[in-house]
């Protein structure tokens, strides 16, 4: 792994030195933006709207737009001003329950890894996180832009996570919030005991990017020559009867591990079944209605 920044903690009078790391590395499969006739590279250029002339990368500033169209030109030297104290620091502010950070203002995760003079105080932090349960609430400034963090442990780690601030995070403004849904306690219940049913642990290495995996076939096939051969289109299944059917389903097939699709099948021709059963008892009763007034 590459270092992407050094620095240190700050926890009270403590300064632990410390070297950070990407803990996240993407598979995505990566393509070029080609022409398609001769595969040659596209390439952009960047070209200045007003004189017409492409413009070298160490001729580019930052510019912030107004309302009436003016631009406010900001340079390097601007931007390097600012007040940043955390420039080169990640500051512990206190320490909190992980409960009560919310998961959406999580952004990305980063390793540290101690210097060799800060790998005492490093451990003593690591034990010291564990054995309370908390995390650290930190501010940090990665990339010119000042970020609140959390630091927890992982695997022996200690991982800063940075967040989001509050105002970047939306509210949910939706319409069905409004709404006055009515769900019938036998689907509640039900719902609760497909829960229950495929409650387990969660192991990552059990699941696998297959879009990527197809992906990568296609590309191999292309390479080898091959005739590319679209998979079999999925049967579509026609949507339960109801939501409380469906349910049923669901829970016979989290029990039996079956497929969804085929335990969808027999939830509906239970339903069916269901039914005719009480359509026929509603038959034998009017017959036996019959013949008592033919016996009077």
């Amino acid at each position: 792994m590459r270092t992407s920044w050094n620095g240190a903690i700050s926890f009270g009078l403590v300064t632990i030195p410390v070297k950070l790391y990407s803990a996240t590395e993407p598979k995505d499969v990566a393509f070029h933006q080609v022409h398609r006739k001769d595969g040659g590279r596209v390439r952009f250029k960047r070209v200045c709207t007003k004189c017409g002339q492409e413009v070298p990368y160490s001729d580019i500033a930052s510019g912030y737009e107004l309302p009436s169209g003016e631009i406010v030109v900001l340079t390097d030297e601007d931007l390097a001003n600012l007040p940043l104290p955390t420039s080169r620091r990640i500051d512990v502010l206190l320490f909190a329950s992980m409960e009560q950070v919310d998961p959406i203002f999580f952004d990305k995760p980063y390793y540290l890894e101690p210097e060799a003079q800060g790998t005492k105080p490093y451990v003593l932090l690591r034990n010291a996180l564990e054995n309370s349960g908390k995390v650290a609430i930190a501010k940090v400034a990665l990339r010119q832009r000042e970020s609140l963090a959390i630091l927890r442990v992982r695997e022996g780690v200690v991982v800063l996570e940075t967040m989001l601030w509050p105002d970047e995070v939306r509210e949910p403004d939706f319409m069905f919030l409004e709404e006055d849904v009515d769900v019938r306690p036998q689907e509640l219940q039900m719902a609760s005991s497909l829960i229950e049913t495929m409650a387990g642990d969660f192991k990552p290495d059990q699941y696998e990017d297959a879009y990527r995996k197809a992906l990568q076939q296609l590309i191999e096939a292309k390479i080898e020559g091959k005739q590319i051969v679209p998979p079999k289109p999925e049967e579509q299944v026609p949507a339960a009867a109801d939501l409380l059917s469906a349910l049923r389903a669901s829970v016979e097939a989290a029990k039996k591990g079956r497929p969804r699709d085929e335990a969808r099948r027999d939830g509906e021709a239970g339903e069916r079944e269901e039914i005719r059963e009480v359509e026929q008892g509603q038959g034998a009763k009017a017959k036996a209605k019959g013949g008592t007034r033919k016996s009077a």
